[in-house]
């Protein structure tokens, strides 16, 4: 693979940062960005570059600002493969301090809130745009902590005080590695469509039955308002199966039907789950 530039969502540090390092690894210039439109406007410029964005955290949800900019086309990025971390979380801090504030990105709070008030009870909560920015929030300040990956004890000059700690339910954030050319890829197990449906009875129906006759499975449907068109909606669809295959290209050839505008932003593979 020829790539020299990755763009990851950062700072450094961050599970975009860990995720682009398990995937790419060394070899490759690893850029971090400050949001997940700067990575893909960096990507959309040169054809070889990659970037690695979250799309969806098992307990948070959908990440939007990656959905909006998939939906919108602009700036102009294709999914390429499907990663995924499996998320073990490490309590940061100084040992010997009292902790009175924790840091954290909100999914991890969420993921961990039974510990946190089993544990930490009566510490005061503050929520920071990443792990990364939580570590560096704690260094900062005495009596403070975070919560994120190992990795960022080192480069804050922090210790791991609790590892793992205990999530309420399992952690998965999946992560999407872009680029600015589309491939349809011959081990494609996921495509990825983009759809707008006119607002008429019936119409959503009708595209998701598309794929019911043909028997092809839609693993994930995410719906967002279209900007400048009030009760207007498009769709992000993931579905199995590579779109050269018969049932797959039939369904897709009958949902665009449906549909005022009808886009795959990727055939790609699913890589396995790496670990934190």
């Amino acid at each position: 693979m020829a790539t020299t530039e990755v763009a990851f969502l950062g700072p450094i540090g961050t599970y975009s940062h860990l995720v682009a390092e398990k995937r790419f690894g060394k070899g490759h210039r690893l850029a971090p960005l400050p949001t997940i439109l700067d990575v893909c406007s960096y990507v959309a410029k040169k054809p070889d570059r990659r970037g690695v964005v979250p799309i969806e955290n098992s307990s948070g949800g959908a990440i939007y600002e990656t959905v909006d900019i998939l939906l919108g086309n602009r700036p102009r990025v294709h999914i390429l493969e499907e990663l995924s971390l499996n998320v073990k979380l490490a309590l940061l801090g100084m040992p010997g301090e009292k902790v009175r504030y924790l840091y954290s990105h909100f999914a991890p709070l969420e993921h961990c809130a039974a510990w946190v008030a089993r544990h930490l009870p009566k510490v005061e909560k503050r929520v920071v745009a990443s792990t990364a920015a939580a570590a560096e929030r704690a260094a900062a300040e005495r009596n403070a902590a975070a919560l994120g990956n190992r990795k960022l004890a080192g480069l804050y000059d922090l210790k791991v005080l609790r590892f793992p700690v205990q999530a309420d339910i399992p952690n998965l954030t999946m992560f999407l590695a872009i680029g600015g050319r589309r491939r349809i890829q011959p081990k494609a197990a996921k495509t990825t469509l983009a759809a707008q449906l006119p607002n008429v009875p019936g119409t959503l129906c009708t595209f998701l039955e598309a794929f019911r006759r043909e028997d092809v499975n839609l693993s994930r449907i995410i719906s967002r308002p279209i900007r400048g068109c009030p009760r207007e909606y498009a769709f992000l669809v993931d579905i199995t199966g590579h779109p050269a295959l018969a049932p797959v290209r039939r369904a897709i050839d009958t949902a665009n039907r449906t549909c005022t505008e009808l886009r795959v932003v990727g055939a790609y593979p699913c890589h396995a789950a790496y670990r934190s």
